[in-house]
């Protein structure tokens, strides 16, 4: 369930009580190794899971490709072509294919089009819809020349232009700007914005409507609705609010890296990267639209800033924290598995990481309203993004190595021993 309706004076009270929160960057130092701090239980829409326990899962990873030049993440088009096509940073598109690699020459080269300053700026999403065999349209999310508004786009590999669909202003700090884009099976497109970066949320962007930052969006890509060049689904929590953006799916968000849409119910998982105590995994059901998931009031299930707190919001609870700095640095969300080469180990099971420690989390719903979570093994050292094939197989992407990694599954039992 949601945590229960904070009132301004009990939070106050609880504020007093806990430590005071750590500033730290998005990409700290090595971490330690602790035990993770189960969240309480959360909204979820269970499912049957896999069979056997999460302790008896171990994860693996094969490398594929290298070469990648600080990749951000992973979309594969359902055109029949097999291929994986891979964002870096700086805003080049490259694809990889099973038979043929890591092909030399990108896809598509947007970088006249983006603000690459400060570590967090860049490329950072892409996805494809449905109709992408007939249209050949890519969407991007970035960082936008000169002054870093997240900005979502549509391009349009027949003709090389790209028209910008949606952008905010993200004008005071470089950090902080999301950028995962997903489409649901609803058809819609989820598009994730940070809170506009600095420390602890200075503007407050996390708790407001009236702005897209700090939120995750929802918007039809395949219609024009006046002179929007998309339209607000008419079920969007905030549709009928005139001092709130309608495009508004989920508030009360750090920076969402990265969040996933389980094709099985349409529910979203999302990793919100912690200010200094806590990273956290969340779990939307498709029915929990208008979702507040509590940033800047609270940081994982602790109180940052009671002032923060709106009286009369249930607040969601996160399914899985652990402490930043102890056990990594930064949470990077990972997808639920549905392929079918690992069904039999491990369906239904979302995975993620830290950017720092690598640690491969395990969640998955119990089956009554709540949550088990393990540690799996290991990722290769600093994955940025996960992403599926057309399959629902996983792989990852990591940082400065620049490569690439198809994860699957074994018994914890005939796993290789960590060196």
């Amino acid at each position: 369930m949601s945590r229960r309706t904070w009132t301004v004076r009990a939070l106050l009270a609880l504020s007093l009580a806990a430590a005071a929160p750590l500033t730290h960057g998005a990409l700290a130092a090595q971490a330690h190794e602790a035990e993770s701090v189960p969240a309480a239980a959360s909204s979820g829409t269970p499912d049957a899971g896999g069979p056997g326990e999460l302790t008896d899962l171990a994860v693996t990873t094969e490398q594929l490709a290298f070469g990648l030049a600080r990749p951000t993440a992973i979309a594969a088009p359902d055109d029949g072509s097999d291929r994986l096509l891979i964002t870096e940073k700086a805003g080049t598109v490259r694809v990889y294919h099973p038979d043929t690699g890591l092909a030399a020459e990108p896809l598509l080269d947007v970088t006249s089009l983006i603000a690459v300053g400060g570590n967090e700026r860049g490329l950072l999403g892409i996805a494809t819809g449905p109709d992408f065999a007939d249209t050949q349209h890519v969407y991007l999310a970035y960082t936008a020349a000169p002054a870093g508004d997240v900005t979502l786009a549509r391009h349009h590999l027949a003709d090389g232009t790209t028209e910008v669909l949606l952008s905010q202003d993200h004008p005071n700090y470089s950090n902080h700007n999301g950028g995962q884009l997903a489409f649901g099976a609803d058809g819609f497109l989820y598009w994730s914005l940070g809170d506009g970066g600095g420390a602890g949320d200075p503007d407050n962007n996390g708790q407001r409507v009236d702005t897209l930052l700090g939120t995750i969006v929802r918007v039809d890509v395949n219609s024009t609705c006046g002179e929007l060049p998309y339209c607000v689904p008419e079920d969007n929590p905030w549709v009928d609010d005139p001092d709130a953006r309608s495009e508004i799916w989920a508030t009360g968000l750090r920076n969402a890296w990265r969040f996933s849409v389980d094709p099985a119910d349409n529910s979203l998982w999302i990793a919100d990267v912690g200010q200094g105590r806590w990273e956290e995994i969340n779990h939307l059901p498709e029915a929990a639209a208008g979702a507040n998931l509590g940033w800047s009031c609270l940081e994982g299930l602790e109180v940052f800033d009671a002032e923060r707190c709106l009286p009369d919001v249930d607040y969601h609870d996160p399914v899985l924290t652990y402490r930043t700095s102890v056990d990594g640095c930064a949470v990077i969300g990972g997808h639920v598995y549905r392929g079918e080469r690992h069904a039999e180990l491990a369906e239904g099971v979302y995975l993620a990481t830290d950017y720092c420690s690598s640690i491969a989390w395990a969640v998955r719903p119990d089956g009554s309203g709540k949550y088990e979570d393990a540690r799996v093994g290991t990722f290769p050292t600093q994955v940025t993004a996960f992403g599926t094939d057309v399959d629902g197989e996983l792989y990852v992407v990591n940082d400065l190595p620049g490569q690439l990694h198809r994860v699957g599954f074994e018994a914890a039992e005939d796993a290789a021993p960590a060196s």
